[in-house]
Order: structure tokens, then sequence, then C-alpha cells
């Protein structure tokens, strides 16, 4: 069979741009040659840069020339962590050409990645979740309002990944310090409710018709709460298998499935929560979730006992079938 042309896409002119190169080059190192030839992408300020030769893309049909040659793309792999491919963005642009991509549409990708958006949109589905304000760059900030929730308090971009500008807030007075960092990174913020429990996190994939929920994994952070430092520079220690009961396995499965069918999710996505009080409450949804060696999917597609390579054509021929 000829082999497909896939440009994983990488980098980004965000504070994860780092995250996603490591992620996309975990992809490119678990993409079977043989079936694929590979091209990382580097969207790099508003041009597509391919990696190896430098060469800028044509963004006129996304193609790629080298030597005289030119490249076009069977699909696209999106290893784009933040904007503008977790908020739905980018999908646009791909599907006025007609290359598909991998991952949720821009529907999907956009709801998820507004956390305020998302919670509103789960409230008819029983899905537990923290109490939440949502503040926008400009407004009037109502802070005797905000004086009424309880401490602590987090504050963080409500459109933002990986943990950058979110704050854990103890003390009132330190309030405006938390939120002028949070607005650092969106233009909106959310001020949301302390659960105090243990965190967890599952990843949930497709394979054919079948939604595939992986393995559970346990989150003990060595700082406050799960931050960059926890997620990316081993500050933390992650549990696959989650030390759960088969009782609290099966139960946080079934939410990790309902949410994704509900949510209209397609490749990987991860869902993270908290137990507290015997309950899992829903955090966010990451629909491109890291794939550096440190990242959680990679730890719970193994300990499911696929290789990431298997994982990773399952996802290529759910997007090629859409």
């Amino acid at each position: 069979m000829k082999k497909l042309n896939i440009a994983i896409l990488t980098g980004g002119n965000v504070a994860e741009r780092e995250i996603s190169l490591l992620s996309s080059q975990t992809i490119l190192d678990n993409l079977d040659n043989t079936k694929y030839n590979c091209y990382l992408i580097d969207l790099s300020g508003k041009d597509f840069i391919e990696t190896s030769s430098g060469v800028i893309l044509d963004k006129n049909d996304f193609s790629l020339k080298i030597n005289n040659l030119k490249i076009t793309f069977d699909l696209i792999f999106l290893m784009l962590h933040g904007h503008p491919a977790e908020d739905g963005s980018i999908q646009g642009y791909f599907n006025l050409l007609g290359i598909p991509c991998t991952g949720c549409n821009h529907f999907s990708s956009a709801l998820t990645f507004n956390k305020q958006a998302c919670k509103s949109y789960l409230m008819p589905y029983n899905i537990d979740m923290a109490p939440s304000r949502l503040l926008r760059q400009g407004d009037k900030i109502k802070w005797e309002e905000l004086g009424k929730m309880d401490l602590p308090l987090f504050v963080k971009p409500n459109k933002n990944g990986s943990s950058y500008g979110v704050s854990k807030v103890k003390n009132y007075k330190d309030l405006p310090k938390a939120v002028d960092l949070a607005f650092e990174y969106d233009d909106e913020i959310i001020i949301e409710g302390f659960l105090d429990g243990n965190e967890f996190s599952n990843g949930v994939f497709r394979h054919g018709k079948e939604v595939i929920v992986l393995p559970i994994t346990e989150i003990v952070s060595k700082n406050e709460f799960f931050d960059y430092e926890a997620k990316y520079l081993n500050e933390s220690e992650e549990i696959t298998p989650a030390r759960l009961s088969d009782k609290k396995t099966k139960e946080c499965q079934a939410i990790s499935k309902k949410l994704y069918e509900v949510l209209g999710c397609a490749g990987m996505t991860r869902f993270d929560y908290i137990l507290m009080n015997d309950i899992f409450y829903f955090l966010e949804a990451n629909t491109i979730p890291g794939f550096s060696p440190a990242s959680i999917f990679p730890q719970q597609i193994q300990e499911y006992g696929w290789t990431i390579s298997k994982c990773l054509d399952s996802i290529i021929k759910e997007a090629l079938d859409q």
C-alpha cells in the first residue's frame, strides 16, 4: 500500500510551545515508518516550517516543496497544545482545504478549551463540578461577591493549559495578585472553589466503533497542586493504575466514557478529576493531551497493554474515516 504523508503539527506561539515540541517528537518516534511518511511542521509566528529542511509551507494548500518536489498531506496529526488547535481555530482552516485532522472537531475543541463554557454545557448531565465564577478582562470586578466564596480558591485562565497562570489562594488579600497573574495568560479567568481531595486523570480514545477507556492515573504532587513543575519537571508521582477499588475505578471510567460521548470528542482526550468525599469532581478535558515522555497518556496506553504505535494507528484511522 502507498505510504500516507502525515504532517505532525507542533510548536505554536503560546506558553505551551516547548511541551508541544516534546509531544510531537514522541508521536514521530512511534509512528510506523513502513506506513507513513512523517514530517514535523512547526507553527512559528505565522509560518508553517518543515523542521528538517527549514522550508516554509504554502498556506494556500498546506503543501511543501523540497527539491522541486511538491508534497501534499493525507492527514494532519495535531500536536499543538493550546491555541490554535485545542481551541478549534485551526481545524476550520484544514476543513476548508479538505485535509483531515486527528482529534476533536472545531466545536468540541472550542467547547472543552473554554473551561466555564464546558461546565455550563455539562450542567444538565449530572456531572459533579466545583463552583466557579467567570471574570472578563476590562469588566468591573465585584470583590465583595468573590469574598463570599469559601477559601482556599483556585484562580486560573479560562482558556489555557499546562497550569500556566494558576494560583491557589488561601487569603483574600492575595486574590488581586492571583487575578492579575491569570489575566497575563487569558482575557477570561475563572475563580473556582477548592476541592480537597486526590487527583486522578483518565485517557480515552476510539478504536473503530469502540470507545476505549484507559487505566486511571493517580497524581500525587509534591507541590501545592498539580502545577507546571509537577506536570513536566518531575515534581509529582504518577501512579498507573491508580490506587482505587474496582468499584471506584469503574465509576471513574464510566464518567470518562460519558464525557467523551456527551462532548462529542474524537481522538485522544484526557479527563481530570478530584476525588473528594467519595465523589469524582470533573476538572477539565484535554483534547490534545501532553504526549511527552513524562506525560500521562502514553503511560496509560502502555498499562492498557497496547504499544503507542498501535494507539496512533487507531487515531489516524478514525480521522481518515470521518
